[in-house]
């Protein structure tokens, strides 16, 4: 049964990419386990199908709806992670990209901080103002749980209130970068 070690492996496939890292990589620390509650995330592979558009079967856990329409193509794994409270799943398949012709001159673009993008040919993309939207929860949530117990049940309620405010702030710009890059 290949589903059975598939996590392990990579577990260990990721061990050994950390301690080469660690040894070739003037910068890199010396690897650190993974904590509980902090980037969770698990590997699965073996017998993974996609069921009819936004339903995938995975070894173990059985059938999870999904938000997204899938692509009906060979699954090779799949690694699933929580982030602010929310599950998310990302796999690996084969895809051949058809080639583009191209439609327009080159330009250059400059990232900036007071506007996104300014680009050769004089136009401007304006920043999402993401944070400063966000501010006043960001400040009331950070208070919360600055005011909790630690290691209380109440502090770990808060953090995820403050963690989706954050990732709330993350969705907004990668949404705008991704809007712009398209």
């Amino acid at each position: 049964m290949r589903y059975r070690s598939g996590a392990p492996q990579q577990a260990l496939r990721d061990l050994e990419r950390a301690f080469k890292n660690f040894l070739t990589i003037p910068k890199c620390g010396f690897p650190v386990l993974k904590k509980k509650g902090r980037k969770d995330s698990f590997y699965l592979e073996g017998s993974i199908k996609i069921i009819q558009g936004n339903y995938i079967q995975l070894p173990r856990i059985g059938i999870v709806k999904t938000y997204e329409i899938l692509p009906s193509v060979p699954v090779k794994n799949v690694r699933i992670s929580k982030k602010a409270d929310s599950w998310y799943i990302s796999f690996k398949y084969d895809f051949e990209p058809a080639p583009t012709e191209k439609v327009g001159e080159t330009i250059g673009v400059d990232i900036g901080i007071n506007t996104l993008a300014t680009c050769s040919d004089g136009s401007k993309f304006a920043n999402v103002k993401a944070y400063r939207q966000a501010k006043k929860q960001l400040v009331r949530h950070q208070r919360a749980v600055s005011k909790k117990v630690i290691g209380s049940k109440n502090r770990r309620k808060a953090v995820k209130k403050l963690a989706k405010v954050h990732k709330k702030v993350a969705d907004i710009r990668a949404d705008a970068l991704h809007k712009l890059t398209t």
